[in-house]
């Protein structure tokens, strides 16, 4: 199983409320209408919480502003991302996405990377 971790900031004048509203009712569903485009197995959204507390913990680590939220999708492998990113329907999904998060997302302030989770017990 291989995941995209997706790091997000809002754009400069998106209030959040008008962001963590948008990014679940309007772009998550777009990206549901396009996950077997792009054949991911799994869809998530964690949108940012608890400023208070995140604000200790940038302040105890001297750490930079936290994201406002991450997405993550998982995939099978990376040979089935590959595929889905060759296919017309996976590159036609993967632009229509990247459209509508241009709305929104600050790209320039976001991160992006695969991952492959290990548990640790």
């Amino acid at each position: 199983m291989i995941k995209l971790v997706y790091c997000v900031t809002r754009k400069h004048g998106v209030s959040a409320a008008a962001f963590y509203s948008y990014w679940l009712e309007r772009h998550g569903p777009k990206m549901i209408e396009r996950q077997a485009a792009l054949q991911a197995v799994k869809y998530s959204q964690s949108h940012t919480v608890e400023p208070e507390l995140n604000h200790l913990l940038q302040q105890s680590r001297g750490l930079e502003e936290p994201y406002d939220g991450i997405t993550e999708i998982w995939w099978d492998s990376a040979d089935v991302v590959r595929a889905a990113m060759q296919s017309p329907e996976g590159l036609k999904a993967t632009q229509e996405l990247l459209d509508d998060e241009s709305t929104f997302i600050d790209f320039a302030r976001s991160r992006l990377f695969f991952t492959e989770e290990h548990s640790v017990y």
